[in-house]
């Protein structure tokens, strides 16, 4: 491939997508500043690839036109800058936050420690089906915006439309919910500060980190993940110390808890309500995939990190939350009062000390403080990119689309920063009303993204057969394969059934409306974007047969890809059977 990123001929034409290769595209036609200060003033002007497909959308019709739209999508000039061990780190650690160190809580409480394994369980099995997916597709097609993109390109326009704004949405509205956590954890130690101080810092944190474009975000992902990986593993290791009985207050625990109070609360019921908070816990997966397209390369990268979604989901999850099942009741008082937002009802916390041991607690709430801002960092990271694409395909105001010289999606940081300062509503008496219908608005966005990756995978499979490829093309097949892209679609439609079903009937109350919204609230928002844009753009369903299968793919050159392909492959079979085992888990 060419080493020259993109060619802009003298006319202002579009970018032409076959001189791409893996480096960002920063400009080089522009005077370069000999200063550091003027180097890092240049930065900020607009690259001349975004000027290039501003020019290319500003010359198109009323109607949306599917393949401008996934020539600027791929022809994105977001610097690719995230390694190997970057995709590592967000894979196996990057979406641990609030969701299972304090929320599981919350489900502990409502369905007992069997739901909680149960819905984990099964919300992870979905999750598995959907990373793979998403990462056969991200491979062959790294490019901005991902599943949204993927949407718009395999099913239909309206579609990718509402599911873009959908996951910007959801983001929007985790980014203040994280900070307003992160301030909470603080009160832990310093109960008198306003916490209005501790948004402001975390958020002027995040914010730098985020405006060192893509390697600030990875850099510190990869800190982030790191820590919490090791304060997970180090639980486990001392959750089987406790039920063991080896705490300082002694005493087997063992499945005591699971025969009283009991293994089940609220019955089927308690269980589909654990679904939701599942959802949340494992929310951010996905964000693999989105960083695809700031990958090197992803052809290496991105299956080794799609690989470690089973381990994260196997040990960090399971095990653990069948750890804190054996060591917190579900009557436990302190678990009632749990929140998105109240870091002291973490049910890790509580079992560290209800085994009488000091010091760990705080230990404990300073990994959670950690967890919290690692999910804020990645809040502003997901939106941002999924703003700035969702403008490349003129599908969002154009000005979002802003994409600077360093490969940064300036706009989208910006506007994602400032909804953040929503956090400072944490000071208002209205602050519970505010947070929990900001929260209904993403309580079942994750479901709709990971339902519409599957359907993707689906419709991709069936245009790549159609139009004569073999699997053997394919750089990184899902191990699940398409059967299961159905088994993952099925299991998302069959949680927003069981989730439709406690919005309308919600444990312990009559029906209401009020619950209903906070519940499904996303639902209908989803709908109403979709049918506006349907009506608007006259968008129709994409065909498998006629669907554009060669525009974003980073590897073109098909013959000398195969025949990489099947060398990798063979050597592979030379191994041991202990390097294959480790090479197809890992």
């Amino acid at each position: 491939m060419s080493e020259k990123n993109y060619k802009i001929d003298n006319g202002g034409s579009a970018p032409s997508y076959e001189t791409a290769s893996d480096s960002a595209y920063i400009g080089e036609h522009a005077p370069v500043s000999t200063t550091v200060w003027g180097r890092f003033q240049d930065s900020f002007k607009p690259n001349e690839v975004y000027l290039a497909n501003s020019r290319m959308r500003e010359s198109e019709g009323h109607n949306f036109d599917v393949e401008a739209a996934t020539k600027r999508t791929a022809q994105s000039p977001l610097a690719r800058h995230l390694k190997g061990r970057h995709l590592q780190m967000i894979a196996i650690g990057g979406s641990i936050g609030t969701g299972l160190f304090v929320n599981s809580g919350r489900a502990l409480s409502s369905g007992g420690p069997a739901s909680l394994l149960i819905a984990f369980g099964i919300i992870g099995i979905m999750l598995y089906t959907v990373v793979h997916a998403l990462g056969e597709l991200a491979v062959v097609f790294p490019v901005s915006g991902s599943f949204s993109t993927y949407s718009t390109r395999f099913i239909d326009p309206a579609w990718g439309f509402s599911m873009g704004w959908n996951y910007a949405m959801q983001w929007l509205v985790v980014f203040p919910l994280e900070l307003v956590a992160a301030s909470i954890t603080i009160t832990y130690w310093h109960p008198d500060v306003n916490n209005a101080v501790w948004v402001a810092i975390f958020w002027v944190l995040i914010v730098i980190i985020n405006f060192f474009g893509v390697r600030g975000y990875g850099e510190a992902e990869f800190v982030f993940s790191l820590i919490k990986v090791v304060a997970v593993v180090g639980f486990i290791i001392l959750g089987i110390v406790l039920t063991a009985g080896g705490g300082p207050n002694g005493g087997y625990i063992g499945g005591m808890y699971w025969h009283d109070p009991g293994a089940f609360n609220h019955g089927f019921k308690g269980l589909c309500s654990v679904f939701v908070t599942a959802a949340f816990a494992f929310s951010g997966t996905e964000l693999v995939g989105l960083a695809a397209a700031e990958t090197a390369n992803p052809r290496k990268t991105l299956p080794s990190a799609v690989k470690q979604v089973f381990w994260r989901i196997t040990l960090f999850y399971i095990v653990a939350l069948t750890l804190v099942g054996l060591l917190v009741p579900y009557t436990s008082d302190r678990l009632l009062g749990a929140s998105s937002v109240d870091a002291t009802a973490s049910p890790f916390v509580i079992a560290i000390e209800n085994a009488g041991i000091s010091g760990l607690p705080s230990v404990m709430n300073v990994v959670i403080m950690i967890a919290v801002l690692s999910v804020g960092n990645s809040s502003v990271y997901g939106c941002s990119r999924t703003l700035a694409s969702l403008a490349e395909m003129g599908q969002a105001p154009k000005f979002l689309g802003y994409i600077d010289r360093a490969g940064r999606p300036l706009a989208g940081i910006i506007v994602t920063s400032i909804f953040g300062l929503l956090a400072f509503v944490s000071a208002s008496p209205a602050e519970g009303d505010v947070f929990n219908w900001l929260l209904a608005l993403s309580g079942l966005s994750s479901i709709f993204t990971w339902g519409s990756v599957c359907a993707c995978h689906i419709m991709f499979r069936k245009a790549w057969k159609l139009q004569g490829h073999t699997l053997n093309e394919l750089a990184f097949k899902a191990h699940s394969g398409v059967v299961g892209s159905y088994l993952g679609l099925l299991l998302n439609i069959l949680v927003l059934i069981a989730q439709f079903w406690i919005a309308v009937w919600p444990i312990g109350t009559k029906p209401n409306a009020i619950d209903f919204f906070q519940a499904y609230l996303a639902a209908p928002v989803v709908i109403v974007f979709y049918v506006f844009y349907k009506i608007w753009k006259r968008t129709k369903f994409v065909s498998p047969s006629e669907c554009d299968l060669v525009t974003g793919r980073r590897e073109i050159d098909i013959p000398a890809l195969i025949e990489e392909l099947e060398a990798e492959r063979a050597a592979l079979k030379q191994r041991n059977f202990f390097y294959r085992t480790y090479k197809f888990w890992c």
